[in-house]
């Protein structure tokens, strides 16, 4: 009888041990199988983008050309004319990879042929290697010739990625 329970008791430990395995492998399984966080990285801006009027309705102006820096790619630009004295602006960057939203405000003045604006740029998003990017207080300056609205747009600053 003893040798039997003994037995017994092995085969039931065995089994026990095996779904314990089977567990532990499941558990792994799906531990494995979670996306994982991945550290922010912070990126530093040290760009110049040269573009060109595609369109203007207004003072409203559309323009597009490259940027060159820290982050080099196609930008896009919409700088809005507020007032006599404000700006606001969507900028979008399409590096490698990627694009780089951001919004911002400025103080604008004219002078003679030549328009300048200064403020501030806040990072909204990202796609691609620059998913999740947001930031702000980045510095947001440039010039347009009025004569035939071309523009040089300047961001100083950093975000995350």
């Amino acid at each position: 009888m003893r040798s039997l329970a003994h037995r017994s008791l092995g085969a039931g430990a065995l089994a026990a041990a095996a779904g314990s395995l089977a567990l532990a492998a499941g558990v792994a399984g799906a531990a494995a199988s979670k996306p994982t966080a991945h550290a922010a990285r912070t990126v530093t801006l040290n760009d110049t983008g040269r573009l060109h009027k595609t369109s203007k309705k207004g003072f409203n102006l559309y323009e597009s050309g490259s940027a060159s820096g820290s982050i080099s790619g196609s930008i896009s630009l919409h700088l809005d004319v507020v007032s006599t004295n404000r700006v606001t602006a969507e900028l979008t960057v399409y590096p490698h990879g990627g694009s780089i939203t951001g919004k911002a405000t400025g103080n604008y003045r004219t002078n003679g042929g030549t328009a300048s604006f200064s403020g501030t740029l806040t990072v909204t998003h990202g796609s691609g290697n620059y998913s999740g990017a947001h930031g702000s207080g980045i510095s947001f300056s440039g010039t347009v010739q009025r004569s035939n609205d071309s523009m040089t747009v300047r961001v100083n600053g950093k975000f995350a990625s």
